[in-house]
């Protein structure tokens, strides 16, 4: 018995403590830090979203099926270009059609500028109206640009306006600087700033009305992005 309670009275320490597992931090790979990590993430963002935006602008083009806007110069009328001593007097009177294929798009022309150049010279900018063009429809711009300006012509630009003056065409070009937004159902998308090149030889009006060479012709105008 005394034996029995010498045993119950030694000192217990109850079952071993297994030793604390170590924790190691997990990370991308070897050798690769956080800044890595932020930087694959960023990626896998990046791709992700133009992929979305790819099958948005994808998924819009099968169900609208956009068709480009056409510009046309359809007349024009000259009747005077003078160079005097590096002063150009003209007078000059351009028409423009304007053609929306798309049947369910329609455009705002919240802005739009024309400008009159010869030589890389600007002549003059006119603003037009602008005006909202609904679906299949053609509109019309008219275009007056009248007035002298100052124009740096060197030797080899005043031989080809001699030329011009001799052929009695001129090389005149009319460009449009638009802002325009795009409306589908309710929705209007952001402004778009394209350029319209119309790269034109426009015959000279003589003083009794007639051309001085061949008519103009119809001349399609080039989008310029």
């Amino acid at each position: 018995m005394a034996e029995k309670q010498a045993h119950l009275n030694g000192a217990y320490y109850g079952p071993s403590v297994p030793p604390a597992a170590n924790y190691n931090r997990p990370s991308c790979s070897s050798g690769c830090g956080c800044g890595c990590c932020l930087l694959k993430l960023l990626l896998k963002i990046i791709i992700s979203l133009v992929v979305i935006i790819g099958l948005a602008v994808l998924i819009f083009w099968l169900i609208f099926r956009p068709n480009e806007v056409k510009f046309h110069v359809t007349n024009v009328r000259l009747n005077e270009f003078n160079l005097d001593n590096q002063t150009l007097r003209y007078d000059l009177a351009v028409n423009i059609t304007v053609r929306n294929p798309n049947r369910r798009i329609g455009i705002h022309y919240d802005h739009i500028e024309a400008r009159a150049n010869y030589e890389d010279q600007r002549l003059q900018s006119v603003t037009l109206t602008p005006f909202y063009q609904g679906h299949k429809n053609t509109s019309f711009l008219n275009a007056v640009f009248r007035g002298e300006q100052f124009v740096r012509l060197g030797s080899d630009e005043v031989a080809d306006y001699n030329e011009e003056r001799i052929s009695g065409i001129y090389s005149i070009d009319v460009k449009l600087h638009l802002r325009i937004r795009f409306k589908v159902g309710r929705v209007r998308t952001s402004r778009f700033r394209p350029r319209i090149d119309c790269d034109l030889k426009v015959p000279l009006n003589t003083a009794n009305g007639t051309l001085a060479a061949a008519p103009f012709t119809t001349k399609r105008s080039d989008w310029d992005y």
